[in-house]
């Protein structure tokens, strides 16, 4: 049984309820007279784990610089946290925190004083040391950041976005780079943001992610919202033909099947593949079939689309979308200015914040 089987289903929705944090009705964003978020709308409820998908130049990164107040909109009214991100105060973005894709921080400093210095500047922030327990480096709350690996100072990341107590945090790609295990300890502590009843607002490319960790997917593409839902339903994936595939036995083909199978088989890849509403009554005479020309169908697999197929069907279409820059003040503020095309760069500094550019060639530096 998998992390992701074994550990997060049975926490899904547990603390969710019907109060929206996020409402947006009708965002619309262009630039130079394209385009690039086409009216569409979205809620978020309090306490769920909200996953929102598509591939580059979507519309996805601008949507979401909109709702962390770091773009303003051509038009539609977006709500967070019960006030309109375009005009947000301090207190406002002290109840909010954000991952974004790569940080650099500073590396003379241990983790402990790291996370200590940014509780100081959030007038509630959650305890220093239960912070670094919680995303798992307790064991290193005295090494120094430049002793830190990869997927550490990742958490470390995560820390800094927590220690101000965000009723609702932003996470961009927040696993991107990692290797399995470090994945899934990653998703572990995304599960326990869910049981101390924060909202997470998750950007991914990784299905297995979205299906592991999401109450609920939008997936967005060419500038709308073409799926919602959850992601055992999303694009009808419930209602969706099982697939029964598998390699055919030396001197059979196709039109030996029994004629209920021939006639809906299909070979792909030099396997067949049967779309079945019925999956028993197709497997129970196939394997008549196959016990009567001596195989075993060692290579069988029964299916439903998954969830990257759905996404594949769904994002046929795409468009180019923005960047950012922003820089966050010693005071822990935030200010940003987001570029209609690029990539991000994001530098924390022990004066209390992130710095961030995105390149034009869309490429990442940090």
């Amino acid at each position: 049984m998998s992390l992701a089987s074994a550990v997060l289903p049975a926490s899904r929705g547990s603390h969710r309820d019907l109060v929206e944090v996020v409402h947006v009705r009708g965002l619309r964003k262009s630039y130079g007279g394209r385009e690039v978020v086409c009216g569409i709308d979205l809620d978020v409820r309090r306490g769920e784990v909200y996953a929102f998908l598509g591939p580059n130049g979507a519309g996805k990164t601008t949507t979401v610089e909109i709702l962390e107040g770091y773009r303003s909109r051509d038009g539609g009214e977006v709500s967070v946290l019960d006030r309109d991100p375009a005009s947000v105060d301090r207190a406002w973005r002290a109840r909010v925190g954000l991952v974004l894709q790569s940080c650099t921080m500073p590396p003379e400093l241990t983790v402990r004083e790291l996370v200590g210095l940014y509780a100081g500047y959030y007038p509630h922030p959650r305890e220093a040391a239960e912070t670094i327990e919680l995303v798992g480096l307790a064991d290193k709350r005295d090494s120094r950041v430049a002793q830190l690996s990869g997927g550490q100072l990742r958490r470390l990341d995560v820390a800094l976005a927590l220690i101000g107590d965000p009723e609702l945090v932003f996470l961009d790609e927040p696993t991107t780079g990692f290797d399995p295990s470090a994945r899934h300890h990653a998703w572990e502590v995304i599960a326990s943001l869910r049981e101390l009843g924060k909202t997470i607002f998750l950007t991914t490319h990784y299905m297995d992610e979205a299906q592991a960790l999401a109450d609920r997917v939008a997936i967005i593409a060419a500038g709308e919202i073409v799926a919602t839902g959850t992601p055992e339903t999303l694009g009808g994936r419930d209602r969706a033909l099982s697939d029964i595939s598998f390699s055919l036995p030396a001197g059979a083909g196709v039109a030996t099947l029994p004629a209920e199978l021939s006639e809906v088989a299909q070979l792909r890849d030099g396997r067949v593949h049967i779309q079945a509403r019925e999956p028993a009554r197709a497997l129970y005479a196939l394997g008549g079939w196959a016990l009567g020309h001596g195989d075993d169908l060692h290579d069988l697999t029964v299916g439903r689309p998954t969830l990257e197929d759905i996404y594949l069907e769904l994002t046929a279409e795409r468009s180019p979308d923005g960047g950012l820059t922003a820089e966050r003040s010693p005071g822990g503020g935030l200010t940003a200015e987001r570029s209609p095309d690029g990539g991000l760069t994001a530098e924390r500094s022990p004066g209390g914040g992130l710095t961030a550019e995105r390149s034009p060639d869309g490429g990442e530096r940090g």
